[in-house]
């Protein structure tokens, strides 16, 4: 099962609209994935596959020890698909 954390500046709302469009895409996809919505303090310590984050936080997050995924449009289920599809395609090719 894939872990994801989606990650806002306070990790509240838009983390958790976040959240949401991950899990539909991720059911779209055929993946299994346990999401968890969080801020960005949280998110560098959390046990998770991979963060899903706004463009602008990316460079908060730093060197986290795993793939940060930068998303310009939360909203945008195209932007997060193509996203998820490119970093399971590197893993699994690792």
């Amino acid at each position: 099962m894939l872990r994801i954390a989606t990650v806002c500046g306070v990790g509240m709302g838009t983390s958790l609209l976040l959240k949401m469009n991950v899990q539909d895409v991720c059911r779209q996809l055929g993946v299994e994935a346990e999401v968890e919505h969080m801020d960005v303090t949280q998110a560098k310590g959390a046990r998770v596959d991979v963060i899903i984050a706004s463009a602008s936080l990316a460079a908060d997050l730093g060197d986290v020890g795993k793939p940060v995924l930068p998303i310009r449009n939360f909203m945008n289920k195209d932007e997060i698909r193509q996203q998820l599809q490119q970093f399971l395609t590197s893993r699994a090719s690792s």
